[in-house]
């Protein structure tokens, strides 16, 4: 079994492990401003939540969601 989303994970991790979460990704794109996959590849979900004032909770909770339908 893949393991859960966290916080502390970069996106490529998380990208790379489940790539399903991809479009998760990229439908905060427009709220961020940014295409996040092409930006903050390398940053942690929360460094990316605090940066660009993205509701840390809610995309914990659509990427795990997202993960857990492979």
């Amino acid at each position: 079994m893949k393991q859960a989303i966290r916080s502390d994970m970069t996106l490529l991790d998380i990208v790379s492990a489940h790539e399903q979460t991809i479009e998760t990704f990229h439908r905060y794109d427009e709220q961020a401003g940014v295409c996040l996959c092409c930006t903050a590849l390398f940053d942690t979900v929360e460094a990316v939540a605090s940066a660009y004032q993205l509701d840390l909770g809610a995309l914990m909770v659509d990427l795990n969601q997202a993960a857990s339908q492979a």
